[in-house]
């Protein structure tokens, strides 16, 4: 669910779209995602914009071709713009005319956008990021190609201590979409104006202003768009988002079961010989069962061996055979056993020092806890 409300609050949010005379915007969208597409004028001329819905994106192929001159005086530290919406392909060309030509030169640029507007009245002296800067005096032209549809300004800047006056003349040649073969039209004065989307349409719908001699003053447009989102698309995706989530979770909830039981029947196999060796000289002087009862013996405790080392010697008829002697150094007898596996297989000696330094049985290689020494009596 914050996914959804992410993409329809922020990349399908409402926004603010201006257009200059004789423009014209493509609005396309994802179907999938958006029901209808919503634009209603803010400033409510009395007539001019229009906005037409199409099965598929119109081609960008009608030109249109008109001027305006301006006569303006520019006053010191100040700077006078205009804005269009071009689409690719279009020619914009200048002519000026310098009224004052003892007066420092002044600063003209096409900025694409309101950002790198503002880069460039923050510092007129120096290009930044807009796609045409020069230095005007006197009277010339200049001539620039459209890169990318987008809105422009074309703005006159005077660094000069006196104001200047300067004739501007713009001869516009732009592209705009061929609306002939729209479906549906709506005028969009003094209301709002609904394009519904199928959900799996190439569906667009174009956006035009009248010329400069039409419609407001300034010939500026200002419209609100906004979409009317595909409810059912997204309760279903996250619906199906919090599954997947739920699934995984599952599955590594079982994938941690199945390691646990995996290295508790390790454990549990390396403590199953113990039951059943009772009588193994290996495991002499150990007892399981005082291990798994209750913890470990204590430092006092002390474990009595029945039958004293001398006599199990005496009884095989020779002084330390190999089974009973430390599996360590093989010298000196087994006297002590380790815990928790009971396991008997070295002299207390050699068992303090294994302890100390790696603390693994010999036997079972499980860690070694305690050492523990057999007396006899």
């Amino acid at each position: 669910m914050p996914a959804s409300m992410t993409l329809i609050l922020g990349f399908y949010g409402a926004n603010t779209i201006t257009l200059g005379p004789n423009g014209s915007r493509i609005i396309q969208v994802s179907s999938f995602f958006v029901q209808a597409i919503k634009v209603q004028e803010l400033d409510s001329s009395a007539s001019g914009p229009m906005l037409y819905s199409f099965a598929s994106p119109p081609p960008l192929d009608v030109e249109k071709n008109w001027s305006e001159e301006h006569n303006v005086c520019v006053e010191a530290n100040y700077h006078k713009e205009w804005l269009y919406f071009l689409n690719k392909g279009s020619t914009v060309e200048i002519y000026y005319n310098v009224q004052n030509p003892s007066s420092s030169p002044l600063s003209l640029v096409i900025a694409q956008g309101v950002n790198s507007l503002v880069e460039w009245i923050e510092d007129p002296s120096y290009p930044n990021s807009t796609v045409s800067w020069n230095i005007i005096h006197g009277s010339g032209k200049i001539t620039h190609i459209i890169p990318q549809s987008s809105n422009y300004y074309i703005a006159v800047g005077n660094l000069n201590s006196d104001d200047v006056e300067v004739n501007l003349k713009f001869d516009l040649k732009t592209l705009v979409y061929n609306t002939s073969k729209a479906y549906s039209t709506c005028y969009l004065s003094n209301r709002a104006c609904s394009v519904p989307l199928s959900l799996f349409g190439a569906n667009a719908a174009v956006l035009t202003s009248p010329g400069p001699e039409e419609g407001t003053p300034d010939g500026d447009w200002y419209f609100k768009q906004s979409y009317g989102p595909r409810w059912l698309v997204y309760l279903a995706g996250s619906g199906i988002l919090t599954a997947l989530l739920l699934s995984t979770f599952k599955l590594y909830n079982m994938n941690s079961s199945n390691e646990g039981g995996g290295q508790a029947m390790a454990e549990g196999s390396e403590r199953a010989p113990l039951l059943h060796k009772d009588d193994d000289l290996s495991s002499w002087g150990s007892s399981y069962d005082s291990v798994s009862q209750g913890d470990y013996a204590s430092e006092e405790e002390w474990l009595v061996a029945g039958n004293s080392l001398e006599e199990n010697q005496g009884n095989d008829g020779e002084s330390n055979p190999p089974r009973r002697l430390c599996v360590i150094c093989c010298d000196a007898p087994r006297d002590c056993f380790f815990l928790p596996c009971g396991h008997c297989a070295a002299c207390f000696a050699c068992g303090s020092r294994i302890a100390e330094e790696a603390g693994h049985c010999p036997i079972c290689r499980r860690k070694m806890k305690k050492v523990k020494m057999i007396f006899t009596v």
